[in-house]
């Protein structure tokens, strides 16, 4: 069995991890860059260790300062989490020719699933459903021949891409050519590889993953969907589980595929197969993200399985600790990304001081997240504040339940996205479950002006929680996210001792 982990990542998810590796009595061993000397990671983790400057090129996309850090701290094993270097096949290589434990696929299945056109021709290969489009990369002239076959819209995507980079949506064959430039220009920025590919733009579709999970043993098991369409500019807000589309059939068949598309690359370890669900329940590969999603918690609760900790055993060498039969998903589950965003302001990042902070609690409500009292929100890394996770025996329950958690969360100094979540959560079209991947695209502008703007609330209460502390407000008001009256939630501070 492992025995020490080094944590390759920062925030919620390294948080996560150390806390898997405290379940199954493992020492974890943290990394931090400059501005993550008082992280909340850094304080669980048995051992830390400073890698380098803000920059995640200097520090924790580091590949030769990572493995220097498990030889000395004496890890035997390496987590990526996701971001950074989790679905880069240097880590993996780097840790094999190291003799330390890399807790993920092999370099090999990396590298066959990571680049989007490879991963299309397997799975083409493979028995498993494409959209319609490009097995290469593709120039101006190839594009238009094959926009011309499969018709517009089409999509343009960066080979070697995610996260949203590199993609353009092309209605018109006259805006191929201006649009196949600017995807080519982000994918060279964004990935130092310009190849772009072509498919048909799928739409109105729904966004559904498939996780899966394989050990050595030649045992691979897949855990349900997740609902994924809650999207703004190709980014992930709200994932759930199960979806409101899938049922049963469609689920025992996208799951098969997901698994023989784990098994066309011999893939070892926590993965999800991406999925496009057309009007026709239809579903077509995307792609394959060869790590732990952020949004595993739903897979979590309603499965009852510890993601993490199985990743670890399956990287130990053990075999899974259930079958498919044993898995029977129960109930529901909805997750809402709460992240270091203005949504009064065009979603722009938010930096600032958490001045104060009360995460929900109480039944079926989980979070994950790295914040404290004192954190500095800065822009050197990617947005994302905490998860906020709740189960319900059924749908309304769960959603009745969001209502209520987002409710209760506070975060002062720091605006966030929490006032979103709860002007979605309230939405007629969300609770039936009327959406698609377009759906904020045309529904935003009218939701955004239902959002209470509670600025003024929030420089009374960051002034009120200085008073108390004892101390002057020597910059401008900080944000509040969630709950109503700031000085009735001043006093329930005070009377539960929290100042």
């Amino acid at each position: 069995m492992i025995r020490k982990v080094l944590v390759a990542n920062r925030g919620e998810i390294a948080v996560r991890i150390i806390r898997a590796c405290r379940d199954l009595g493992i020492a974890s061993v943290a990394v931090y860059s400059d501005p993550d000397r008082d992280a909340l990671h850094v304080r669980m983790a048995d051992e830390a260790y400073h890698i380098g400057p803000a920059l995640a090129r200097d520090s924790y996309l580091r590949v030769d300062k990572l493995i220097d850090v498990a030889k000395r701290s004496g890890a035997d094993a390496i987590h990526p989490g996701y971001g950074f270097l989790s679905e880069k096949e240097v880590l993996p290589a780097a840790c094999v020719e190291a003799g330390i434990t890399f807790i993920g696929p092999s370099a090999e299945a990396m590298a066959a699933m990571g680049e989007k056109t490879a991963a299309r021709r397997r799975m083409h290969a493979a028995g498993v459903p494409i959209v319609p489009g490009a097995l290469e990369g593709v120039d101006a002239d190839q594009a238009a021949r094959i926009a011309g076959e499969i018709g517009f819209p089409i999509i343009l995507k960066a080979a070697a891409g995610g996260g949203g980079k590199g993609v353009r949506v092309v209605e018109r064959p006259e805006d191929l050519g201006s649009a196949l430039r600017g995807a080519v220009s982000e994918a060279v920025s964004s990935f130092g590889d310009g190849t772009v590919y072509v498919e048909r733009y799928v739409s109105p579709a729904r966004h559904i993953e498939i996780q899966i999970i394989a050990d050595s043993h030649g045992n691979c098991v897949y855990l349900g969907e997740r609902e994924c369409s809650i999207q703004r500019r190709l980014q992930k807000l709200v994932e759930e589980s199960p979806s409101v589309v899938v049922d049963e059939a469609l689920r025992r068949r996208m799951g098969e595929a997901a698994v023989a598309a784990a098994r066309a690359v011999g893939y070892v370890n926590a993965g999800t197969i991406e999925f496009l669900v057309d009007s026709d329940r239809n579903f077509y590969f995307m792609e394959m993200n060869t790590r732990l999603q952020v949004e595993h918690p739903v897979t979590e609760l309603v499965t009852g399985i510890d993601l993490v900790r199985e990743q670890i055993r399956v990287a130990s060498g053990l075999p899974l600790s259930f079958t498919q039969e044993d898995i029977r998903p129960r109930g529901h589950a909805i997750e809402c990304r709460i992240s270091a965003e203005d949504p009064f302001n065009n979603f722009l990042p938010a930096i600032g001081v958490v001045e104060a902070l009360r995460e929900p609690l109480g039944p079926g409500v989980r979070v994950d997240s790295a914040l404290y009292e004192g954190l500095n929100v800065t822009v050197d890394y990617d947005p994302l504040l905490s998860k906020l996770i709740v189960w319900g025996a059924d749908r309304d329950e769960a959603i009745r339940r969001m209502r209520r958690a987002l409710d209760e969360y506070e975060i002062v100094g720091v605006r966030t996205t929490i006032p979103f979540h709860q002007i979605l959560m309230e939405s007629e079209d969300f609770a039936s479950g009327r959406f698609d991947t377009g759906f904020l695209a045309r529904r935003w502008p009218a939701l955004a002006e239902e959002i209470p703007d509670r600025r003024d609330e929030a420089a009374l209460l960051a002034a009120a929680v200085a008073h108390v502390r004892g101390h002057q407000v020597k910059k401008p008001a900080p944000a509040v996210n969630g709950g109503t009256n700031p000085w009735k939630l001043l006093a329930r501070r005070a009377a539960l001792r929290q100042l």
